[in-house]
């Protein structure tokens, strides 16, 4: 099922027609009337691969395809334009408006790079960061992208750390909160894992404007097989991040943590059920500021929990089917599944066509 890579260049000539005519008028209409749009990728049953823009009553409203397996979507509240990053280690990129007022565009990682997933953008819109893998070196680095000239690849930055996954562009504007989740690849091997015994999990603040690293925090040594993941800020502004241990599996280490400027981080105590519930791995991370909660969910675990970030205390833990998936909605969260559910506050549909992927998007109805 896999599309060659280098199949997937060519593709990216041909991949934006498609996007737009894919959804019909009266489509486009209901999108823009709702009260908040949900952006996902997903894997479908018959082979292919694609993101979906779905309402928040979990209908489908739109479906694109893609190359090859996507991961997460960022979205630009100026230009009105999401982006959607390959899974690692893809090499592509889709870049589309729901309003569907501009034609969608491709990106493709230069040479002797990949994406990581994920991306964010300045808060202008003016431009796209993106998390890559320098492979030849094992080294993390933020690729740069000019979104006012087709997206062209204009400079890049270290992580400073290597397995780079998820980043954040925090409250100043200026400062990337990045996850580097130690662990190296190569794409000659696929998605083979390479330094275990070795791994070193980092989280690191970079200034985004000079590439300068501003902190770097490390796990404790004997946690060294526990990778930094994804993440998502509160209100306040303390990032919380949750992480997939490589480890013995018969280890149980705290999973969910959360970061403070010029702190240490801190790794959340959880009763013992919640914690083994999450079988070692943390897939998602989403706050919810209207009711100050954090979301986190593990889909080897079946496992959705709600933390009150204020006492860092669980809230509820439900159980879904590889739940993974999940974006603040209402006072609650909505969450997607490798089932093809769709939960949300009072709300579940099921699309079995399709597997829902790792991330979820909410974006407002302004936006």
């Amino acid at each position: 099922m896999k599309t060659p890579l280098t199949d997937r260049r060519d593709f990216l000539r041909a991949a934006g027609a498609g996007l737009m005519t894919a959804m019909a008028p009266s489509a486009w209409a209901a999108t823009l009337a709702a009260d908040a749009i949900f952006a996902t990728a997903f894997v479908r049953r018959d082979g292919g691969f694609g993101a979906a823009v779905l309402s928040e009553a979990g209908k489908v409203l739109h479906a694109i395809d893609l190359p090859d397996r996507g991961h997460d979507v960022t979205f630009d509240p100026v230009s009105k334009r999401s982006v959607v990053f390959a899974r690692q280690p893809g090499t592509f990129a889709v870049v589309f408006d729901h309003t569907g007022r501009e034609a969608p565009r491709t990106i493709a990682s230069v040479p002797g790079r990949h994406f990581f997933g994920h991306g964010v953008f300045s808060t202008d819109g003016a431009l796209l960061y993106a998390t890559e893998n320098d492979f030849d070196n094992a080294a993390g680095v933020v690729g740069i992208y000019d979104a006012r000239a087709q997206f062209s690849r204009i400079g890049e930055f270290p992580t400073y750390g290597m397995g780079s996954h998820e980043l954040l562009l925090l409250g100043d504007g200026r400062t990337l909160a990045i996850a580097n989740g130690g662990i190296e690849t190569h794409p000659d091997f696929g998605r083979t894992e390479l330094n275990i015994a070795t791994m070193k999990p980092s989280y690191v603040l970079v200034d985004r404007i000079t590439g300068d690293l501003i902190e770097k925090h490390e796990l404790p040594p004997k946690l060294h097989q526990l990778s930094i993941r994804h993440m998502d800020a509160d209100p306040s502004g303390t990032v919380w991040f949750g992480c997939q241990y490589r480890g013995p599996g018969t280890d149980c280490p705290l999973l969910v943590g959360r970061a403070a400027r010029g702190k240490e981080l801190q790794l959340l105590d959880m009763p013992q059920d919640v914690l083994s519930g999450f079988r070692n791995y943390v897939g998602s991370v989403a706050a919810n500021p209207a009711a100050d909660t954090i979301a986190v969910s593990s889909p080897q675990g079946n496992s959705l929990v709600v933390i009150d970030a204020t006492s860092g205390k669980v809230v509820t833990t439900s159980n879904l089917v590889e739940v993974c998936g999940v974006a603040p909605d209402g006072a609650g969260f909505m969450a997607t599944t490798g089932a093809g559910e769709i939960v949300g506050a009072g709300m579940k549909r099921s699309e079995p066509d399709y597997v829902w992927d790792n991330h979820m998007l909410r974006i407002e109805p302004t936006a």
